[in-house]
């Protein structure tokens, strides 16, 4: 009964302070525009409504940020699939630097006036945003919002209508580059934009960085990963890095 009090006794105490610590954060107003405070993107303009204070903290997702800062380098072209606001986004351009080059696919209309105008504040000019969900097939879908704008996704009962593009067509259309790194962070469809990606995946073999959302998006992307010639490793619960089999390993931080 002594350690069941206790507990519920911290429990408690890291529940105020934890409301206490975020208690001024509510008092700036969502349309303000801060520098973001720390980590690789510190310094950078960020607008404080656009998407959790934990980004312009700089505290959002370090891990993930962690695996970027490895395996991007300079002159990189990186394809930002589900780009939301841009903090990835402002990310990769930073590493690939003025030789690099980013593109940012965002389907949402709700998130993409935050996107560009993260790109505007900071000035900067290797980033191309597309206006599209990529999936396996091109044309129009249903696109529902989710609870927040981070979790819109393709749904037969969407709301909204959005394009959808294959990186398969853009690529032999000429419209994007051999890119060096895919970041995928699309809330399902992970294994229906590699669907679609399937000549480019085994005619440029770029590095693969896939956030999943439920164990048969896993299962899926595995298989067309492996069917590819991918060599596959989990690097987080909720994360999968692939590289081509000649590849270089990054050495990427636990």
């Amino acid at each position: 009964m002594r350690i069941t009090k206790s507990v519920t006794m911290l429990f408690s105490q890291s529940f105020w302070l934890g409301r206490l610590v975020r208690a001024p954060l509510r008092l700036i107003p969502p349309s303000a525009v801060v520098r973001i405070a720390s980590g690789p993107l510190r310094g950078l303009r960020w607008v404080v409504g656009s998407s959790t204070h934990g980004c312009w903290l700089g505290w959002y997702d370090r891990p993930f940020q962690e695996r970027f800062k490895e395996l991007i380098t300079d002159g990189d072209v990186v394809l930002d699939l589900g780009a939301h606001v841009g903090f990835f986004t402002l990310l990769a351009a930073r590493l690939a630097g003025p030789s690099g080059h980013v593109y940012a696919f965002e389907p949402l209309p709700t998130n993409l006036p935050y996107l560009r105008r993260h790109i505007s504040l900071n000035g900067i000019k290797n980033v191309d945003v597309v206006e599209a969900a990529v999936g396996s097939q091109s044309g129009e879908a249903r696109f529902g919002a989710g609870p927040d704008r981070s979790q819109g996704a393709l749904s037969a009962s969407g709301e909204i209508a959005v394009r959808v593009v294959t990186l398969d067509e853009l690529r032999q259309a000429g419209r994007i580059p051999r890119p060096q790194l895919l970041k995928i962070d699309v809330e399902g469809a992970e294994a229906d934009v590699l669907a679609g990606a399937n000549q480019l995946l085994r005619t440029d073999r770029p590095a693969l960085l896939i956030a999943l959302h439920s164990d048969e998006a896993r299962s899926r992307c595995v298989s067309l990963l492996h069917d590819a010639g991918y060599e596959v490793e989990a690097i987080a619960d909720d994360e999968i890095l692939a590289l081509g089999s000649h590849a270089r390993r990054p050495a990427l931080s636990s």
